[in-house]
């Protein structure tokens, strides 16, 4: 009789351990573990950013309450240049995880939020895994490797020297910024008709050590010379396209260098300045198609 009581009491507390796993978890992560899930970013590099945007802005709280508070999160860390982050989502934020999986797998949203940051900040890849803790750990990869920062950044000075004067406004430095990538790259079609991958065209190294750029090559390299004039600005982005936009002078313009290096049929190198610090008004004048653009998330040049 005593055996069969032992048996039962097993199976009691197994079917009650079974059902209540997670609270007995958590209590264990808590209690046991003393898991702290206050969580704090101490981490920042020279891309760092010390402003916001429209969109999304920094943060130093990383127990989200909202979505909104998520967008925040995932920018600071991406801001920061870190490369593994973790934080939690509080009981009282019931849909937290759901949310986060959902931001996990919307391409759209996190290439937004890219596009607020650095280019040498930016990712290639970023993984979100979450427990049922409420754990939710970011591991991102970043687009540019130290190796290619070294050399960017000294090519970036070398040009900045040959081509900027003293007596220049912000206008005419970047005018001249423009005009040196225009005229020392070429649009790379081998790889955007054929996918022929000869060069990294799609960032700032193919176009400024290279020679060869596609739209995202353009802009990350403008992007770097807007940056050393100190000016707030952003990569925008439509479904197909990428461009900069900057504020100058008490506004917000559209910066387009793809679209001010024409492809001709005869293959001869035009300079152009249709794309030229225009406003959203002129934008829709000149094309509506290619730069039809989410105004929910780039604001600050809505009309």
């Amino acid at each position: 009789m005593k055996k069969y009581i032992i048996l039962l009491v097993l199976i009691i507390v197994f079917i009650a351990t079974f059902f209540y796993r997670q609270p007995l978890y958590n209590i264990y992560r808590t209690y046991i573990v003393k898991e702290n899930k206050n969580a704090s970013l101490n981490t920042s590099n020279d891309y760092s950013r010390d402003y916001d945007f429209n969109y999304v802005q920094l943060t130093d709280t990383f127990t989200p309450n909202n979505f909104q508070d998520l967008l925040n999160i995932y920018y600071t860390v991406l801001n920061s240049g870190a490369t593994n982050f973790s934080f939690y989502c509080p009981d009282e934020y019931q849909s937290c995880l759901d949310e986060v999986d959902s931001l996990a797998n919307d391409q759209k949203t996190l290439s937004a939020i890219n596009n607020f940051v650095h280019p040498f900040n930016s990712f290639k890849h970023l993984e979100t895994t979450y427990d049922d803790y409420g754990k939710v750990t970011l591991k991102i990869e970043h687009i540019y490797t130290k190796s290619d920062i070294k050399l960017i950044k000294a090519k970036v000075k070398d040009i900045e020297n040959e081509i900027w004067k003293d007596n220049m406004t912000e206008t005419d430095k970047i005018k001249e910024a423009h005009n040196y990538i225009i005229n020392n790259s070429k649009y790379d079609k081998d790889r955007s008709d054929k996918n022929i991958v000869k060069y990294k065209s799609d960032t700032a190294y193919g176009t400024l050590l290279e020679g060869y750029s596609l739209c995202g090559g353009y802009t990350d390299a403008m992007e770097l010379f807007l940056e050393d004039l100190h000016l707030k600005n952003y990569k925008i982005s439509s479904e197909n396209h990428v461009w900069n936009a900057l504020y100058l002078n008490g506004s917000w313009y559209h910066l387009d260098l793809t679209w001010d290096d024409p492809i001709t049929n005869d293959g001869s190198d035009i300079l152009e300045y249709n794309f030229f610090l225009i406003t959203t008004n002129e934008l829709t004048e000149l094309e509506d198609e290619q730069h039809n653009y989410d105004k929910n998330i780039y604001s600050e040049l809505a009309v």
